[in-house]
């Protein structure tokens, strides 16, 4: 049985030849999915677990996938041309009608995020092939950022206007430059920090006055070309960056290199013109000690002991800039004579909960519920439980991973161990969380999100995330056990609840 060649105006079920359905040429995955070999695997022994979504252009007698599936496609004709079997020639398939194509594109970038997460570049070549096409629809010259957020979100697609910047430059600047890097996996994180790096060494360029922008980015393109690659890391190009500055600003390396650590850190650089050998004037081994901003800087980090050690995380990075501290016992000192300082470390791990939190949360259709708390908690909060039309389109193996993770991210943002009432005002009174929390129902959460057993639980977080999650994960909960370290040893109330100390569900 097949279909009928004419576009069908409404949704369909049928068997379909395999042959007549083509991978659709905007597939957001641009490398091979990681998981191939285990659900060409599954596929062989058990067949699909789920039909394919397949659309028809006006016209054509052809189908193509229509939200997902071009790895399961491609393993089905695999196996159909490895065995014959006509088992893998006949498809189950859900027949969807053709709209626009920007709807079909997003209907991919959804069913990619669901299924293990897209690599950062390839989200970000599909949002900006995304704005492409919504520029031809809307016949809009240039749709904004704030723009784009708006329309993202209303096709069920929630990206802040800050990624999409961050994506803007990781597809126009970065991605001509640093393919080999960006494929092999160069994610988010090292995106920011290469485009702080080039932010910084541009400031550093015009303050020498050592030419016009146009000479500074040729230079910048140039390092970024020769250091691509696939195993990258930031410290070379960072190395030639200064290295390129000393040489035509005619300074030393070590002060253009403190230079740098300032710019980078956020801090001001008292800059004096001194010549550019370091037998001549101050002693280049004297500049640190001599130079009350650089000195400070080495007690600048009251409390690392309290914060992650992982050196690629923000936080992490943000306090080990600078030279080492003398002793545990003059950082202690400063710490006591700095309270503000903690204030801005607590907000600081908030900021890196917030992220992997975030980060977390859209890769598994969450991103709605998971708001920001700047300055309140530990930094994020879940509003909502998982939506209902998520989880009636999630297989059972999908959706116990979403449940999982979404009562680890309960936990980590103390959704039930926080201050009833300072919780709740972040909450919709209708919505069923806030019934359950404002009556200490705890049946009643439990009855509205799946809860695995500990070990099903234990199981789908350590082995269905992938590794980019997994990451985010564990620096999740380093970030966690920071923050309440440093409060509990500071006396800080992570929580600001009018009347005191609050009740927590039961």
């Amino acid at each position: 049985m097949t279909m009928n060649d004419k576009s069908p105006s409404t949704h369909e079920v049928s068997r379909v030849d395999v042959s007549r359905i083509h991978h659709y040429s905007r597939n957001p995955r641009r490398q091979q999915n990681p998981e191939y070999d285990r659900i060409k695997a599954s596929i062989r022994a058990e067949g699909l677990d789920q039909p394919l979504v397949l659309s028809q252009e006006p016209g054509s007698s052809e189908y193509v996938l229509h939200s997902g599936g071009n790895t399961r496609l491609t393993i089905l004709q695999e196996l159909f041309e490895e065995t014959g079997g006509e088992r893998f020639r006949w498809v189950d398939c859900v027949i969807k009608p053709w709209s626009q194509e920007s709807n079909v594109l997003f209907a991919h970038l959804r069913e990619n995020e669901l299924r293990g997460g897209l690599p950062f570049i390839d989200k970000a070549l599909a949002v900006f092939e995304a704005k492409s096409l919504l520029e031809k629809e809307l016949a809009e010259e240039n749709l904004s950022q704030r723009q784009l957020e708006a329309i993202f979100r209303e096709r069920g697609f929630g990206l802040s206007h800050s990624m999409i910047s961050k994506m803007g430059y990781a597809v126009e600047i970065l991605w001509p430059l640093m393919p080999k890097a960006l494929a092999a996996g160069l994610g988010r994180p090292q995106v920011e920090k290469i485009r702080a790096l080039e932010r910084a060494a541009q400031a550093i360029w015009a303050r020498h006055r050592l030419s016009d922008n146009t000479v500074f980015d040729s230079v910048f393109a140039e390092l970024c070309r020769r250091h691509d690659g696939p195993e990258w890391d930031i410290q070379p190009l960072r190395d030639a960056l200064e290295n390129e500055i000393a040489v035509e600003s005619e300074q030393h390396r070590q002060v253009i290199h403190l230079e740098m650590e300032a710019h980078l850190a956020g801090r001001p650089f008292e800059f004096t013109d001194n010549p550019a050998h370091p037998g001549e004037g101050r002693p280049d081994s004297g500049l640190e000690a001599e130079n009350p901003t650089d000195k400070a800087q080495c007690t600048d980090k009251l409390i690392s002991d309290d914060l992650p050690s992982d050196s690629s995380s923000p936080v992490a990075n943000n306090h080990v800039r600078g030279a080492e501290a003398n002793t545990k016992t003059e950082a202690s000192a400063m710490a006591k004579a700095n309270p503000s300082g903690h204030r801005k470390d607590v907000d600081a791990l908030r900021h890196q909960l917030w992220d992997c939190a975030s980060a977390l949360a859209a890769a598994h259709g969450l991103r709605e519920i998971v708001i920001q708390l700047p300055d309140q908690g530990l930094g994020f909060l879940l509003i909502g439980v998982p939506p209902q039309d998520l989880t009636e389109t999630l297989d059972a193996d999908m959706l116990a991973l979403v449940s999982a993770l979404w009562w680890q991210l309960a936990a980590s943002s103390e959704l039930t161990m926080a201050p009833v009432d300072s919780v709740l005002a972040y909450l919709d009174e209708a919505s069923m969380l806030h019934q359950a929390l404002a009556s200490h129902d705890a049946g009643l959460l439990f009855n509205s999100v799946w809860t695995p057993d500990p070990g099903h639980l234990s199981s789908q977080l350590w082995q269905q995330l992938n590794p980019p999650e997994w990451q985010h994960l564990l620096q999740l909960m380093d970030a966690y056990r920071a923050i309440k370290r440093l409060a509990y040893d500071r006396g800080i109330e992570l929580w600001v609840s009018d009347q005191g100390d609050g009740d927590v569900v039961q």
